[in-house]
């Protein structure tokens, strides 16, 4: 009995010991997963950057890096100290990201930079920004106060559903020109979070046929717009030929025939999906300009074996195009083999595991679904870099997160992991009265509602 009684203390001990640590400073499986991801990033990085260093020098790649990553580190710490209840730290983050989003989102369609040929990026004080990373970030914030304030004793109000509706579509049309991931992404993140928020099954499923007409509609009209802008541009090329007096056969038939010709310029992205439909990706086939990244990739892959070739003997990385950020996953399998891939995997799968607890500790829907939504968001990026990487989906340009070399990329996913401690430091179970009435206290009463997951009520699910 008194042995009993000791474990029982020792393990009431424990668990004290471990709630202050959260307290002060957050959730520590989150810290651990987080920093592991820094190291393996760190050493992966440099091995995968043969192709700079022959332009950059030895040391200038994993300088850069080390660079955005320490920018990454202090938004981190500066922000996971916030409360995530603070007022005017919540309304700041969703109004500034959001409008600075769409204004990114827009500028980049007429200014941005071309990568891979689409306008995807544009350049702010020497930083790479990827409006496409913000939006997922925005995505988080805005359906956290959305659907937080919208709650009713049956789930979302329809004007919370309307409003999440509104922002999916804002954002979708233009995402939907820098990369189909990005835009699946983002529509998995906000399918989350709304059925996290209590969204009812009826209602969501008439959303989801909805994203599906919208999402068809929005390639029709791409490829529409593709055809009449290829149109424009080769009529554009063959009068400027005709006027310079150099003009030939094909280019006087092209010019006549201007109007009538429609060129398709998606070519490339439906060859990439027949490519993927119809061919085993574990079969070789014969190198060529379209198919060099995956066959690369996928040797890289194969090279590794089982255990790896250690740790800077990739063989790969200096043939593979964006070795260090679209397709670090392959060099991490060379290195380290199957299991080091398979740990990778492990991590980013534990952090949505202890997102999913936290949330089942939160009282209320905000912390529920802030924890949750940027969870989602790093791990289905990273599910989808390496379901890209192993051929299970067809190619599409998706960092790693946190490992991947890139600018705003890192920012975002420090933030976000900034976010999912910030809640952790602050949440409070119905157990802990006294940090529960501090939390009502600074959380505004409108955000107050009672977390769904803990109120579900499966008669009325379907109404």
């Amino acid at each position: 009995m008194e042995e009993k009684e000791k474990k029982m203390e020792t393990s009431n001990d424990k668990a004290t010991r471990y709630e202050e640590m959260t307290r002060k400073y957050g959730d520590p499986w989150i810290w651990g997963v987080y920093i592991m991801l820094i190291l393996i990033s760190l050493v992966e990085t440099y091995s995968a950057s043969s192709r700079e260093v022959v332009t950059m020098g030895v040391y200038m790649p994993i300088v850069k890096h080390c660079i955005f990553l320490a920018l990454g580190g202090a938004v981190l710490y500066f922000v996971h100290k916030i409360p995530y209840s603070n007022k005017k730290f919540l309304l700041l983050i969703t109004m500034v990201l959001f409008i600075f989003t769409f204004g990114s989102l827009v500028y980049v369609q007429f200014f941005g930079d071309f990568i891979n040929g689409a306008r995807r990026s544009y350049r702010l004080l020497g930083i790479s920004i990827q409006p496409a990373e913000f939006a997922k970030l925005s995505v988080v914030t805005s359906m956290s106060l959305i659907l937080s304030r919208t709650q009713k004793e049956n789930g979302v109000s329809m004007t919370g559903l309307i409003a999440c509706l509104i922002i999916m579509i804002l954002f979708g049309a233009f995402m939907f020109t820098s990369g189909m991931t990005n835009l699946l992404i983002m529509a998995g993140i906000s399918l989350i979070m709304m059925w996290v928020g209590g969204i009812p099954l009826k209602r969501f499923a008439i959303l989801i046929a909805s994203l599906g007409v919208v999402c068809g509609g929005f390639y029709l009209i791409k490829n529409i717009n593709e055809s009449k802008n290829e149109t424009v541009m080769m009529a554009q090329n063959s009068q400027r030929m005709l006027e310079e007096g150099e003009a030939t056969d094909e280019a006087i038939a092209a010019a006549d025939n201007s109007e009538k010709k429609v060129v398709d310029r998606s070519k490339m992205r439906n060859s990439r999906m027949k490519d993927w439909w119809n061919n085993d990706s574990l079969v070789y086939r014969p190198l060529n300009d379209r198919n060099s990244q995956e066959m690369f990739s996928r040797m890289a892959q194969a090279h590794g074996g089982l255990t790896g070739v250690f740790f800077g003997n990739s063989r790969e990385s200096s043939r593979l195009p964006l070795a260090f950020s679209d397709y670090i996953f392959s060099i991490i399998v060379e290195d380290t083999g199957f299991i080091g891939g398979m740990i990778v995997m492990v991590l980013y799968l534990t952090l949505l595991s202890r997102a999913f607890m936290i949330a089942r500790r939160c009282r209320r829907t905000l912390p529920t679904l802030l924890v949750i939504g940027t969870a989602s968001m790093i791990t289905l990026q990273a599910l989808f870099h390496m379901a890209i990487n192993t051929g299970v989906f067809p190619v599409s340009g998706q960092p790693l997160p946190l490992i991947s070399k890139g600018g705003s990329s890192i920012v975002i996913m420090n933030f976000a992991f900034a976010l999912m401690l910030s809640v952790s430091r602050t949440v409070a179970n119905s157990k802990d009265k006294q940090n529960a009435n501090k939390e009502d206290q600074d959380l505004p009463e409108e955000l107050r509602a009672e977390n769904p997951s803990l109120l579900i009520n499966y008669t009325n699910v379907w109404k």
